[in-house]
Order: C-alpha cells, then structure tokens, then sequence
C-alpha cells in the first residue's frame, strides 16, 4: 500500500496517470524496508545496489527505461526524463549514471545496513569468494532464493481521461551478476501500454517474463479479444518452463492487468501473492489476492 495515499491525490488533483504512477513508485524507492526496490534493495554479488525502472504511456506508445543505475534516490525519475529528453528508450550502466547526472538526478548511497547484513550473510556461504575474481560460479550458487531474488513495485494508473500509464522500478536480485538487467527495464517484458487495449506489468522471476515477453504478450492477447483475466490466466500458463534454473528452486512470477475500459485481473503462479487495488469508489486501497495460475 506504500505510495497509494500519493498518487491518488496526483488524479484527485486533476494530474495525470503518469505523474500518478511516478508519485506511488518514488515513495516505494525511498522505502528502506523493502529490500527489492530502490533504497533498502539488495546488492549485487560485490555489494553494489543496481536499479532498473520503466515508463510507458498508453497514449502514444512512448517508453523510457534505465538499467544498472547506481547512486540514484528515483530511477523511476530518471526513466521518465530519458521518455522526455531522448530519443532513445533504455539506457543502462555508465550511460545511464552519466545521464541522470546531466540531469541533476538526486543522489545517495543506496545500501542500508539491513541489506548489506543479508548480502554478506549470503556470502558466508562461499568462503573463498573474491569479489575481484571469477563471479558466475558464485551468483549461480546464491541465487536460488525467491526470498531474496524475486521483488518489483509494478503500478498501473488510469486517470479520468481513460489514459493508461505503467511505470516499473526494481533493485533486481540479491547478489546478482554486475549488469544483470531484468525485465523491469525491458519494454514487452516487465511492462508494456496500449491505451486502445489495455496495460500490464509484471513482477516475480524475470527472466521468465524476459523470454515470454509477458507484459506484451497479456495485452496482445486483450487486443485480439481476450478479456482481461483470460490475457492474464493465458500468457502465464504459456510461459517457457524455466529451463537452466536448478531443480526444486521456486521462480514465481505474478502479472497485473487493466483493460481500456478500466477492469482489472492480477494473476500468479504463487498461492501467497496479492496486489494492491483503489478506485474511486474505495475509501481506501484494497489488498486482494491474486487469482493462482
């Protein structure tokens, strides 16, 4: 529920859904107690905190996104500035720091020590790690907790003109390979917007949304005339099996959805995930379960 209280006061402003969206995301990012998204998230597997978040309007189709962002309080802010001010959509690393920079992006050390406490008692199991050597024999030993490797904050905004707006934001997994990008960034992945249709955007085990492309794959679903619970139910139950993890690790994923006409779903493979609803006839946000797939 953290944020809600902000971007609904953005649309009972009159503002739009994107600066709705943006408003609920940058308070999540400024949230120490939740380890997967922007101050608080967990580090890569040398320690550093590296964000990736998304922008996309319904509207025109217009995207903005940033991976591998260290040292930046909102990336969600830098992700939409790159909509605005580039003619690109996604920028990543060193680009990406170098950007946010020229545009005068608040900075701050991201790591708390709650977060650096997990990541070095993850590191007790390898004794022998060297962060300056040899890296992927490690990521692959610690990543296998959904604990610790699973985590997004995903929000959809319709405002009072019906236009629809996803906006994505995420620390990545915990101790993940230096550049890993995710499919928070990763437009058709994590998120995907098309006013004439509907949006959704997705949390959980990313690589699986990355080679389901499953944001894009809900909402060409409802323009081909899928409701909005069978675009979800359908292009999670088509996801590739998650081949090349290792056998009995969990990789939930959950996706949530809005048709153009302002209904909804949220769906997921765990039995335990929920997602957080408001609309104008709720005096507060509603925390529902999702449907399971």
């Amino acid at each position: 529920m953290v944020g809600m209280e902000e971007g609904r006061a953005v649309l009972e402003a009159g503002g739009s859904a994107l600066d709705a969206a943006e408003a609920v995301v940058r308070v999540v990012e400024d949230n120490p107690e939740d380890h997967t998204v922007g101050y608080g998230g967990y580090p890569n597997i040398v320690g550093q905190v590296e964000l990736d978040a998304a922008v996309m309007i319904g509207a025109t189709r217009q995207a903005g996104a940033v991976a591998g962002l260290r040292g930046v309080r909102h990336p969600v802010s830098v992700a939409r500035l790159v909509l605005e001010q580039l003619p690109h959509v996604l920028l990543v690393g060193e680009g990406a720091m170098r950007f946010a920079a020229e545009c005068g992006a608040e900075t701050r050390d991201m790591l708390t020590p709650e977060a650096d406490a997990v990541y070095r008692k993850g590191l007790h199991r390898l004794p022998d790690f060297d962060p300056a050597g040899p890296l992927a024999e490690a990521v692959s030993e610690l990543v296998v907790d959904p604990d610790h490797v699973t985590g997004t904050v995903n929000v959809i905004a319709r405002d009072g003109q019906g236009r629809l707006v996803t906006v994505t934001s995420t620390s990545g997994w915990a101790w993940k390979y230096p550049g890993r990008a995710g499919d928070t960034g990763l437009i058709g992945a994590g998120n995907y917007c098309d006013d004439r249709y509907g949006a959704a955007a997705c949390t959980g085990w990313g690589e699986l949304a990355i080679r389901g492309a499953l944001a894009h794959s809900v909402v060409q679903a409802m323009k081909y005339g899928h409701d909005v619970a069978a675009a979800c139910h359908d292009s999670l139950a088509d996801l590739p099996a998650a081949a090349g993890i290792p056998q009995g690790v969990d990789t939930p994923i959950n996706v949530i959805a809005v048709d153009a006409a302002g209904g909804h779903a949220a769906y997921s493979t765990s039995p335990t995930a929920r997602y957080a609803y408001w609309d104008g006839d709720l005096a507060e946000p509603e925390a529902r379960p999702r449907t399971i797939v």
